[in-house]
């Protein structure tokens, strides 16, 4: 009775660690020792390798016109904090004047488009004050709708 072809040699098994430890996908693995990502990680898993903490991938290559690799962003996440930031105008602490409310129907580039209350309650109304240039809101509004973020 002919023997059964094994899967993972001696020389397949070492293959794999030094790939692993490079930091290779285990589809990139998979590819170059010849058998399929499943093996790759069932024999992963058997073996209990863990990558060292220290080891980077190679970047993948971007096709024209796609999303950067989540790597790229966390890069691109970290150089941005790195630089000082600009100072931004600080909006005076007025407090918001509600004189001016109106309906969807009078909404306006000129109006404050701020909801008050609930939607489908009879107090509902929106803002109605004269909106920052370019802005949807008012100052008062503009302060509550675009913090900066703290972290």
């Amino acid at each position: 009775m002919p023997s059964l072809l094994q899967t993972w040699t001696d020389d397949r098994v070492e293959a794999l660690k030094v790939h692993f430890q490079a930091g290779l996908s285990c589809r990139e693995i998979a590819n170059e020792i010849g058998v399929s990502r499943n093996a790759v990680i069932g024999k992963i898993s058997r073996l209990n390798l863990v990558r060292d903490k220290g080891v980077m991938r190679a970047p993948k290559k971007e096709a024209a016109g796609t999303k950067p690799a989540r790597g790229a962003r966390r890069l691109r996440q970290i150089l941005l904090k790195s630089f000082p930031r600009t100072a931004e105008p600080v909006l005076e602490d007025e407090p918001i004047h509600n004189g001016h409310t109106c309906s969807l129907f009078e909404l306006s580039n000129d109006t404050c488009r701020w909801p008050i209350s609930t939607p489908g309650q009879a107090d509902f109304c929106f803002c109605g004050n004269t909106p920052l240039q370019g802005m949807p809101y008012c100052a008062g509004h503009s302060r509550l709708a675009y913090r900066v973020n703290a972290r």
